[in-house]
C-alpha cells in the first residue's frame, strides 16, 4: 500500500473516532461537544461574555453565539446584562446547566492530552509538526478550529453558512 493511502487511512480512522464520540456525548447528554466545552467554561470561570469565550476556545464569536443560542435554549445557559457596564452581556449557568455538566461524561479530548501530556517532549513536537503540515497540505490553516475533538457543531454552522 502506497504511504499517501497509509496517512489518508489514519486521517479517516481519526475524523470516524471523533465522529463516533460525537454522537454518543450527544446521544448520552444530548450535547454537542462545543457546547459541553462551553458550559464547562462557564462553570470553570463565572460569568464570561461571548467574545472572551470565543478567545478562549479560538472559535469566531459568531460560532460561539450560534452555540450559545442554542444552550439558552435548551434552558443551561442565561445571558445577563452586566450591572456596572449595560453594554455588556454576561452568560451565567442555569442549575440545569450546572445538572446537565454533573451527567455529561468526558470529552475525547481528556483521554487525548492525558496520553499525549506522557509522550517524550520530542515525540510532541513531532506529531505536531506533523499534523501542522498536513493541516497546510489541505488548505485548513485558516479554518475555526478550538481545541475540541467533535465535529457536530462545526457541520451545523457550515450548513447554516455562518
Amino acid at each position: 500500500m502506497k504511504r499517501h493511502d497509509q496517512v489518508l487511512i489514519s486521517l479517516r480512522r481519526i475524523i470516524r473516532a471523533i465522529d463516533l464520540h460525537s454522537k454518543r456525548l450527544e446521544r448520552e447528554s444530548g450535547l454537542t461537544g462545543p457546547q459541553l466545552l462551553l458550559l464547562r467554561l462557564v462553570a470553570n470561570t463565572g460569568q464570561l461574555t461571548a467574545g472572551v469565550i470565543a478567545r478562549e476556545v479560538s472559535l469566531s464569536q459568531a460560532t460561539v453565539t450560534a452555540i450559545i443560542d442554542r444552550l439558552e435554549q435548551k434552558g443551561l445557559l442565561q445571558r445577563l446584562r452586566n450591572t456596572e457596564d449595560k453594554r455588556k452581556v454576561m452568560l451565567s449557568l442555569t442549575s440545569a446547566g450546572k445538572a446537565a455538566l454533573e451527567q455529561a461524561p468526558p470529552l475525547l479530548q481528556e483521554s487525548f492530552i492525558t496520553r499525549f501530556d506522557r509522550l517524550e517532549e520530542w515525540e510532541q513536537s513531532l506529531i505536531l509538526s506533523s499534523l501542522q503540515r498536513l493541516g497546510e497540505m489541505m488548505n485548513a490553516n485558516d479554518l475555526d478550529a478550538a481545541p475540541l475533538l467533535d465535529s457536530s457543531d462545526a457541520q451545523l454552522i457550515a450548513r447554516k453558512g455562518m
